[in-house]
């Protein structure tokens, strides 16, 4: 499932996509007719999934799998998303970074008017963080 239509810019340390797949009436997170506003945590998940993959090094067989392990302080400034007209514009900034894990700011917005934004954490090589069969964890 992909939500977002492009990637406008980015860098090390952010990313800004958009998306008009919210206002499609076959959009894959759509339930009881609608799209809540708390699907836009995805939508920045998304995101933030592809900014771990421009950042990968060129000469890597691709991107890590990354785990979305935590979202906090997120607020919802609307109920739903699919009557939103515009095309959503969907930040992420990283506010700190280790060997595993990344911890990004994000937000979700619409001609100017923010819908949500929260932080997300999230677990980068999580396959070297769990023990192959056999071993103790």
């Amino acid at each position: 499932m992909c939500l977002l239509d492009y990637v406008e810019a980015w860098d090390r340390q952010r990313i800004q996509c958009r998306a008009s797949s919210h206002r499609a009436a076959d959009n894959p997170l759509r339930a009881y007719g609608r799209l809540g506003a708390a699907c836009g945590i995805e939508y920045a998940a998304q995101a933030m999934a592809v900014h771990g993959a421009l950042l990968a090094p060129p000469d890597s067989t691709g991107a890590s799998a990354g785990y979305l392990v935590s979202v906090r302080g997120t607020q919802l400034h609307v109920p739903r998303l699919d009557d939103i007209a515009a095309d959503l514009l969907v930040q992420a900034a990283c506010i700190t970074r280790s060997e595993n894990n990344i911890l990004y700011q994000f937000n979700v917005s619409a001609a100017g008017r923010r819908l949500l934004d929260g932080r997300a954490a999230v677990v980068i090589n999580a396959d070297a963080l769990t023990p192959t069969s056999g071993e103790a964890p």
